[in-house]
């Protein structure tokens, strides 16, 4: 009987214990579930020695009893702790250097001249010409230089033109047209006069086509004759002639032209950098002439206008009329 007696005094202790054991699990389950109504939707920061200490205890309830005990940690929290761990670990972001250095100014320079003054030239032909210098420059280093540039490769590159090739190829038989206006004081009031002018590209030298109050397309038409006349025509030795968008350069104007063989060019909307010489010129006239010009009563041209061939007084068309 002595035995039975120890055995039932050690399960009732046992019981007992457990049962304080729950009152204490049930206790902190309550007081877990107090502190996280007071935090709400808050984030609660832990240090690493707190979270070292969180995983060794879930580590012994395992992933079924972290679920039962409402904690502030969950067991994905915790694993995503240890991946987070194991990452870091393995980080080696700070000896990272600098990564590779980027390409000398000059070899950048070199790439770039190489492939607009040679237009069949190659990614590998450029890192070979690169190499005859010595600069040991890869194939995707220069592909990617020239992208940077907005040059295209060879094959793209030899179907279009650059705008400074063409002018250079056709150096002495390219000229440019364009208008600017002068505010001119009549007798009937403020009246603007539009100035056609044709610039040769090589020599700078300027004609003043006509001037008029009120362009036309009969007026250009006559304008583009005059030009193009077999005498004394200052187009009659041009192939090209560049023009804006202008809507009085219209159909009959360039059908006029082509009739004698003189193409021309309509440059892209918003491009005044690719009729450069023409917009100097109409910059400098801006600056020379004083705005507006009283011409009541006066019958010879501006002083202005006495440095170019034929100048023409306020109104005056060329004497080449037909």
């Amino acid at each position: 009987m002595q035995p039975h007696i120890w055995q039932l005094l050690v399960v009732t202790i046992a019981g007992w214990v457990n049962r304080y054991q729950q009152d204490a699990i049930d206790y902190l389950k309550e007081e877990n579930r107090i502190l996280r109504e007071h935090v709400g939707g808050r984030r609660v920061r832990f240090t690493d020695e707190q979270r070292r200490r969180l995983a060794a205890k879930a580590r012994v309830l395992g992933r079924d009893g972290m679920k039962e005990v409402a904690g502030l940690v969950t067991p994905d929290t915790l694993l995503r702790w240890y991946t987070q761990l194991i990452a870091k670990k393995y980080d080696g972001s700070k000896r990272r250097g600098p990564g590779r250095p980027r390409v000398a100014e000059t070899i950048r320079e070199l790439v770039v001249r190489m492939a607009t003054q040679n237009s069949t030239w190659g990614y590998t032909r450029i890192c070979g010409a690169l190499r005859n210098l010595g600069h040991d420059v890869g194939r995707n280093t220069v592909k990617r230089i020239l992208a940077e540039h907005g040059i295209e490769p060879a094959p793209e590159r030899r179907k279009r033109i650059p705008w400074a090739t063409f002018l250079k190829a056709h150096w002495g038989a390219v000229a440019a047209t364009d208008f600017f206006t002068v505010e001119v004081l009549t007798t009937s009031g403020l009246i603007r006069y539009f100035v056609l002018f044709v610039i040769d590209l090589k020599t700078r030298r300027v004609e003043i086509a006509g001037i008029t109050n009120q362009p036309y397309d009969d007026w250009m038409t006559q304008m583009a004759r005059n030009l193009t006349d077999a005498i004394d025509g200052f187009l009659r030795d041009t192939r090209f002639l560049i023009h804006d968008r202008d809507p009085l350069f219209s159909a009959s104007f360039r059908a006029t032209l082509r009739g004698v063989d003189v193409e021309t060019v309509k440059l892209p909307a918003t491009s005044p950098n690719l009729n450069a010489y023409a917009e100097r010129f109409v910059r400098s006239i801006k600056k020379r002439v004083p705005q507006p010009h009283d011409t009541s009563g006066r019958k010879s041209p501006p002083r202005e206008y006495s440095r170019f061939r034929r100048p023409l007084s306020s109104g005056e068309e060329s004497p080449r009329s037909r």
